[in-house]
């Protein structure tokens, strides 16, 4: 209510869902901003999943479908979650290995499966479930799946290091759930092409907020080792403590300037894979690096419960393997390179 007063709910979406309709290099900066503190994009309702949901559904989704579910979903009245990864030996950094299958039965669709880290899934409204409808690269569709679907069941909320984002990270079970030719998301066969859809901006995404909460680490350090005296000196003084800094605020700028590109090339409406894998993989591990110095600057502060640090160490360490891990988006980067150089 507070971000809708203040003129600041919904800033990814269009007017005609309520929102600011901001393009993606101004997100950036909103995102930012937002993820200083980890509740920031909820009261935004730009939190993930449900801010990748809301791209892909305004997307591809009917226009029954985004009444049905975009529109409550942009108006924070509900929450969704995205259901891909398996567990082993199903789809994980691979999505190739996707076992969850969906048959067609007269009029019907009939899906059975086992997902997990389906994140948000507990109290969500609807999921957007991965099946396999074929073989090959080409073999998988996108279902939109709601929770009161009696072949629907999450089996466990999985106990995990991060805690902050509703719904949690779920073991989903689906056993002959049955859905209309309604539910399909798109078309047939092109749930792969669709992620990319999906995935693309949401790994940049992350990668905005993000960079919010490593500032604010960063913030939180300047301002303790300003005032923390030791052996003689502030720690400001102590070259130990001022070089790390400086690498956090220079690998800060970088990423920064890294995310601004990529949000400027989907902006011009280009995929932008190659620069957000390249953002995803050097913005993560910046956030991971920035906040372990942060952490370790401020000491016994860093470790305790009265500052954020030890939960944004927490929080944010998932987000080196969510959205691709950094050695997957490496050798997709190495792959591309190769390819351009074959060419040439």
């Amino acid at each position: 209510a507070a971000a809708r007063e203040a003129g600041l709910f919904l800033p990814h979406l269009g007017q005609e869902w309520g929102g600011l309709g901001l393009h993606w290099r101004a997100c950036a900066v909103v995102f930012e901003e937002a993820g200083r503190s980890l509740l920031g994009p909820q009261a935004l309702n730009c939190s993930a999943p449900d801010e990748g949901n809301m791209h892909l559904l305004a997307k591809i989704a009917t226009a029954a479908q985004k009444e049905q579910y975009l529109r409550p979903l942009a108006a924070g009245a509900t929450r969704s979650a995205f259901a891909m990864t398996e567990p082993a030996p199903g789809a994980g950094a691979d999505p190739n290995q996707l076992l969850t299958r969906a048959e067609r039965r007269g009029e019907r669709w009939v899906i059975n499966g086992r997902k997990w880290f389906t994140t948000g899934a507990l109290g969500a409204a609807f999921l957007i479930v991965m099946a396999r409808t074929g073989d090959g690269p080409h073999g998988a569709t996108m279902f939109l799946v709601d929770a009161s679907n009696p072949g629907y069941a999450v089996q466990r909320k999985v106990p995990t290091m991060d805690t902050m984002l509703p719904g949690g990270h779920c073991e989903l079970l689906f056993t002959d759930c049955e859905v209309g030719e309604e539910a399909v998301l798109g078309e047939l066969h092109k749930g792969f092409e669709y992620a990319q859809v999906r995935l693309a901006p949401a790994r940049l995404t992350h990668c905005m907020r993000w960079l919010g909460a490593a500032r604010r680490a960063q913030e939180l350090a300047v301002a303790y080792a300003a005032e923390r005296t030791s052996f003689g000196a502030r720690l400001a003084e102590h070259q130990g403590v001022q070089f790390p800094l400086a690498d956090s605020e220079i690998e800060m700028h970088a990423a920064r300037l890294m995310i601004w590109h990529a949000a400027w090339l989907l902006d011009q409406g280009q995929p932008a894979r190659h620069e957000t894998s390249m953002a995803k993989v050097f913005v993560a591990e910046t956030v991971d690096r920035v906040i372990d110095r942060a952490l370790q600057t401020c000491g016994g502060l860093g470790i305790s419960e009265d500052i954020p640090l030890s939960l944004f160490y927490r929080e944010s360490r998932a987000f080196r393997i969510y959205d691709g891990p950094s050695e997957v988006h490496r050798m997709s980067i190495a792959r591309r390179l190769f390819r351009r150089a074959g060419k040439g």
